[in-house]
Formats: structure tokens, sequence, C-alpha cells
């Protein structure tokens, strides 16, 4: 197994996306200041239709090159068929006076892995005084009731895509709903409410959130640009961000504000949980054993942060053949059901794997707006979802000023 197949995981790719091309270019990329192979960078990929996803890390002294790296790797990777290059960065200190740790060998597969540093801390480092805050100390938000993260363990389970249908079958049942994006480093909302490209009004240094189909929405991919950018911060700024789109925001009065998390259980998760009031988390998953073990650790995250898990959506759970009506459950059976049992909270649904949802997602008309063949599962959920908010205790903080 190359080290490609190794790192590789890939969701419904486009039938003109050519994975071997995909490997050759990426194993003869190299970095423009240390000419460093670029694959021995790579920490994950993943390959949904014609968009390539790709984690890598980087030292202090090539983050001026970020740009270049993505502009001369998005031509390179276009006769493969890759329309869409989402570079994700890791930023770490070079190593002083050491030098370059050779490459290990993988003995199964006699393929090339980078070796990495590990760090040390020093011994004069203070030790942190003040625990940080719980849940039970935070203050609500003063315009939002309720505030509902969508999680997921891992990414490529259809996360996004659940948000925005979840928040637009929400206001059609007549909730006041609005939308954060806090995938700071892969925001896809723009793009799937049809608003990428436009930027929020700033007044009295607060942002005016974009409108989508009637509700208030705000992403770091509003303030990006062009959606090509990446955004290569570090955990603390990539935070900070988070904060600021939640606490900078003039949000109207809102039911329910959706906020859209980003993959695993890392900075962001933690900010979140220690400086918003959370009032219930939703956990999406695909039936398969790898997105289960990861959503299981989302799940944890929220019981020891005390943030009430009020649900699961099981996730592609099923495809029916558009040309012969077979019915097939290509990632497993039961996934979804299992973890809700195990943990004892709610299934909120199963949703379709169909070929219409990302259409219409990639066009900027949701299932929910479009009313495609998910438009149905997607309101029951949405219905299960609002009768778990109603028995909520209210959070509302009329006396809390910015």
């Amino acid at each position: 197994m190359s080290w490609f197949s190794t790192l590789k995981a890939k969701f419904t790719p486009a039938q003109e996306v050519n994975e071997e091309k995909i490997q050759q270019c990426l194993e003869q990329f190299t970095l423009p200041t240390s000419q460093h192979p670029l694959k021995e960078r790579i920490t994950q990929l993943n390959i949904e239709q014609n968009t390539l996803q790709m984690s890598i890390f980087i030292y202090d002294n090539e983050i001026e090159h970020i740009q270049h790296i993505h502009d001369t790797l998005s031509q390179a990777l276009i006769p493969a068929g890759i329309q869409t290059l989402n570079l994700h960065i890791l930023q770490k200190k070079q190593p002083k006076n050491t030098s370059p740790i050779p490459p290990t060998t993988n003995a199964s597969d006699n393929s090339t892995i980078a070796s990495t540093a590990t760090y040390q801390p020093k011994t004069t480092e203070p030790a942190i005084q003040k625990a940080a805050p719980t849940q039970a100390q935070l203050k609500p938000h003063p315009h939002i009731q309720h505030v509902i993260v969508i999680s997921s363990g891992k990414g490529g389970v259809g996360k996004s895509t659940t948000t925005v249908n979840l928040a637009l079958a929400l206001q059609e049942l007549g909730l006041k709903v609005g939308v954060l994006d806090a995938d700071i480093y892969g925001p896809s909302i723009p793009t799937m409410l049809g608003n990428a490209g436009q930027s929020p009004l700033i007044e009295n240094e607060q942002f005016i959130p974009l409108e989508a189909y009637g509700m208030p929405v705000l992403s770091i991919g509003h303030l990006t640009g062009d959606g090509r950018t990446p955004v290569a911060w570090r955990g603390a700024k990539a935070t900070g961000a988070l904060m600021q789109l939640f606490n900078q925001t003039l949000w109207p009065n809102l039911d329910v504000l959706l906020i859209d998390m980003p993959p695993g259980t890392g900075d962001i998760q933690l900010t979140l949980a220690q400086r918003i009031l959370v009032s219930g988390a939703v956990i999406v998953t695909t039936p398969q054993n790898v997105a289960l073990m990861d959503a299981q650790k989302g799940i944890e995250l929220f019981h020891k942060t005390n943030i009430k898990v009020l649900g699961v959506i099981e996730n592609m759970s099923t495809h029916i053949c558009s040309n012969c009506g077979f019915e097939e459950h290509i990632f497993g059976l039961g996934g979804g059901d299992t973890l809700a049992q195990n943990y004892h909270i709610p299934l909120l649904g199963h949703l379709p794997l169909n070929a219409s949802i990302r259409e219409n997602a990639d066009q900027g008309k949701p299932s929910v707006i479009a009313q495609d063949a998910a438009y149905e599962s997607y309101l029951k959920i949405a219905e299960k979802l609002k009768a778990c908010i109603a028995e909520l205790p209210s959070k509302h903080d009329d006396k809390r000023i910015f």
C-alpha cells in the first residue's frame, strides 16, 4: 500500500478525477524554500467529487510561500481532474541547532514517511493557576435564546450540508434561526447558502451578518475573499477569530443559532466549550466504523465539558440506485442507531446518500430550498430537534452588554 492510499479518505469522487495523476503530482511537487518533497509534509487527504482537501505542516520560514504553494499546486492538479484545492496548514517552529531529521522508511510498504520533532516543555514554564471557566459559569448571549453546535469527529460526513438544511428546516417550522460557520480552516457555508464572495458590512466595529434565505449568516469565508486563499493560522488566532465572529456580530433576536463546527476535538471545540454558553450539541456521523469511532470522541468531549448531546444524525445511511431502484447500505447498516443506544441519546433520523443533495448544495440551493429527495428527511429531523429545543431551559440574557 502506497503512502497515498494510506492517507487518502475518498467519498464519491467525480468520474474525471484520476487518482494516479494526483499521486504522481504530489510526489513530484517540492516546497519552494527548502525543496522538501511535499508528500512528506502531508498528514491527511480527502477526495470528494472534484475537490481535494489536504492538510500539510510547514515551518516558520515557509509561511510567506503558502499562497504560491496553493496556486502552483492547484494548476498542477487540474489535469488530474481536481478543480478545487482546499489546503489546511499546520505551522511548526523550525528546530534550532539541529540537522534535518532524515525520513524514516515504513518496512511494510517501503514508502517514505517524514519524521517530526517532539515538543518538550520547558521546566521553567509556569503552571496554569486559574481553571478554565465551565458552562455553568458562562453568561448567555443577549440576543440568542439557544446556541446549538453541529459537530462530527471527522471530516467528510456531511456536517456542513446537514447544518444549513437543518437551519432552513427549523426556520420553515417557525423558529428564528441564524448560522455561524466555525470551520475556520475549511469554511463551506458561504457556497452552500449561495453568498460566497460577499463580505459583511461593519457598523460600530461590529459585523452585520449577511442574509441567506431569510437567515442571518456569517463565516470566516465571508472575510477572506475569493475562497481560494488558505487560512494558515495557529490555534490561538483561529479560536480568536471564532470568538470575534460570535461576540462582535450584531446578531438579531434569534431562537436558535446553529454553529457549524470543524471536525475533530481540538482548540476550537475546547474554546467554544469554555467561552460560549451552549444549549446542546448534535452529532453527525455516517454508519461506517471509522466515522463512528471519531463521533464517540466528540460525544465524550461534550460530556466532559457539560454540554448536552441532543441527538445523533446518521448521514449517507442508504443509497437507492436511480436506474434500478435497488437500495444499498454503502457505508454500513445501523451504526448511528448503535451509537445512540450506547450513549442513551436520541437518534434524530437517517439521511440518504443522494446526488441531488450534493448538487443542490454546490449550487447554493440546499435540499430544503430545492425540495429534493432529502427534503422530507431533513424536515422530520428538524421537527425532532425542535421538540428537543423546546424542552431546554431558556438562556436568554437581556441584561448583558458588550
